[in-house]
């Protein structure tokens, strides 16, 4: 019984070791994909673009978006290490700035600082976001990665990892089997107010070079099931020289009241 018991620790203890080094391969393999060097030494991006969003499945809104991203040493531990622009309309004089641990909705009267838990659900969002991760979060102190099992995706057949922080967030990323890219990605948070779980998932589709660097052009987001935002790219820079004006908000933009 005693022989039994150990045989079965051990290959528990293998498994779960054999599980993390086929994940660390996976994610070698999809870094490889994405551009290798080209890719974990690209500064930034801007995608241009029609953006789309949904509530209870029905179109809620369209726009022309330009997303403008620069990639940053973090200020802190924990501290994102991105600045992001999203500007929408045909003129691009509204939208939202995330930049130096705070979030501003903008528009052409103004910025104003966007609430708290709006920054924290962003701040959530980005941290869990594969490709932030590939980028950014590879060598922080206690990252896992462990390959759960491989599986069949909408007649797509994935590798899929778990991806697991310091913190003991997860987010489960779907590979594909063949090009190695990421095709979907899942992770749970909770509502702050109501503690309730939200499962947030989005997919990734139509990859393109683009400088040596592989980028989805479709991008999908679904919240509970449920379709909120689409993005196709018309094209996008993964090495732009984006100017320090573009994220700052005090000194640049008239600094509204917070919304009441």
């Amino acid at each position: 019984m005693r022989l039994v018991t150990l045989c079965a620790v051990f290959l528990t203890v293998a498994g779960a070791q054999t599980g993390q080094q086929r994940g660390q391969q996976a994610i070698d393999e999809a870094v490889a994909a994405m551009g290798g060097e080209k890719f974990l030494n690209m500064r930034g991006r801007i995608e241009y673009g029609r953006a789309y969003s949904f509530y209870n499945e029905r179109l809620s809104g369209l726009s022309k978006a330009r997303i403008s991203v620069r990639y940053v040493p973090p200020s802190k531990p924990g501290a994102l290490g991105i600045e992001e622009r999203q500007a929408f309309g045909k003129n691009e004089d509204s939208g939202t700035i995330f930049s130096g641990g705070k979030g501003w909705q903008f528009s052409f009267r103004g910025a104003r600082p966007l609430p708290d838990d709006l920054y924290e659900r962003y701040r959530i969002s980005t941290l869990h976001n594969v490709f932030y991760i590939l980028r950014q979060r590879l060598k922080e102190p206690g990252m896992i990665f462990e390959l759960k099992r491989t599986d069949v995706h909408e007649n797509q057949p994935v590798h899929i990892v778990d991806i697991t922080d310091s913190d003991n967030r997860t987010v489960t990323v779907y590979f594909h089997m063949s090009t190695r890219l990421p095709v979907r990605q899942v992770y749970f948070r909770r509502d702050p107010q109501t503690r309730d779980r939200i499962e947030e998932v989005t997919t990734f589709s139509k990859y393109r070079e683009v400088d040596g660097v592989q980028w989805p052009y479709a991008v999908q987001r679904e919240r509970n099931g449920e379709k909120i935002f689409e993005m196709y790219a018309e094209s996008v820079n993964t090495d732009p020289k984006l100017p320090d004006s573009l994220f700052q908000v005090e000194g640049k933009l008239k600094v509204l009241p917070p919304a009441k």
